[in-house]
């Protein structure tokens, strides 16, 4: 079976591709190396893929391309690439989430739509709750996001779940909940602390840091894809949308506490106020995937951080 992977020179995109590589599957990677974090650190998650036998790369930006040549023979999407980031996306940066969450999102759409049998499994994320009627949270609870990348992230949603319905194609979302592990981006909470607690260094805590996240690890993550990917061959069930997250939401101060054991140094903290955008919660009810799919998340948040601390570390060394 071939797949594409968009956004492959990712975190999940690039940990994705190679278990699908390990599957079996010919894949195809697509990739615009957007400036949002240092060209070298995407360029380092595509050293297990450039090269493979199976594999093939395109450095190319899915706004602009023509997508048509990509998908050629291509059965299943699976759609990783988007502009990250809750507090970057205010301002005069909103066009570009604009460009690479939702404009993207409906070029791909439309040329997958014209390919008879093809699935897309797009991700989405727990952003587009914003502060949850409740918690944990499911998907027919009221989706408010309190940020404009959420609100992108959930026009991207809706895009598919409206492509599923009046075309007939195979289209699911996936709101991943703060997923961590190896290669997680720089400038996300797990790698600052991490790196800050190897190096001395100081760690913004922005609030109280009694603020509580579903962290899921990022296998847990890939395995979800393949399995609602799956399932979506099978049933011929498009426009669907999935929670996946840990389903045990954490403190971010018990995390650093975490880390600070796993590393073996105390973080010199330096508080700082919430920042915009930034619910106090989050808290996946992952029970639709569990029985639709049968996925459910088998890593602990410490056992996924000291994978993460062990990874750091040996990146770091390199540098």
């Amino acid at each position: 079976m071939k797949a594409l992977v968009t956004g492959v020179a990712g975190f999940i995109g690039s940990t994705l591709a190679e278990r699908l590589l390990a599957n079996g599957y010919e894949v195809v990677g697509i990739d615009c190396f957007t400036p949002y974090y240092d060209r070298s650190l995407k360029i380092r998650n595509l050293s297990n893929l450039l090269g493979a036998k199976h594999f093939l790369f395109h450095d190319s930006d899915l706004s602009l391309c023509a997508i048509d040549p990509i998908l050629d023979g291509v059965e299943v999407v699976f759609h990783q690439s988007g502009q990250p980031g809750v507090r970057s996306s205010w301002g005069n940066d909103f066009k570009d989430y604009l460009r690479h969450n939702v404009a993207v999102t409906q070029r791909l759409l439309e040329s997958c739509r014209r390919r008879e049998g093809t699935v897309v499994v797009e991700a989405s994320s727990s952003s587009v709750y914003g502060i949850a009627s409740r918690y944990p949270t499911v998907e027919t609870d009221s989706t408010n996001p309190i940020s404009p990348y959420g609100v992108t992230k959930l026009a991207a949603e809706h895009l598919c779940t409206l492509y599923g319905r009046e075309f007939g194609l195979l289209t699911a979302s996936l709101r991943y909940f703060t997923v961590f592990g190896p290669r997680q981006r720089p400038d996300m909470a797990m790698t600052r602390l991490i790196r800050a607690a190897i190096l001395g260094e100081e760690f913004p805590l922005y609030g109280s840091g009694e603020q509580q996240r579903d962290f899921t690890f990022v296998e847990d993550i890939v395995e979800a894809n393949l399995r609602v990917a799956d399932w979506l061959r099978t049933s011929r069930r498009g426009g669907q949308v999935f929670n996946v997250g840990n389903n045990n939401p954490v403190a971010l101060n018990e995390v650093v506490r975490t880390v600070e054991d796993l590393v073996g140094r105390r973080v010199k903290l330096r508080k700082l106020p919430r920042q915009e955008g930034d619910p106090m919660q989050t808290g996946a009810d992952s029970n639709l995937l569990r029985r639709t799919v049968g996925w459910t998340a088998l890593t602990a948040t410490r056992e996924g951080l000291n994978s993460q601390v062990s990874w750091l570390k040996g990146v770091l060394s390199q540098d």
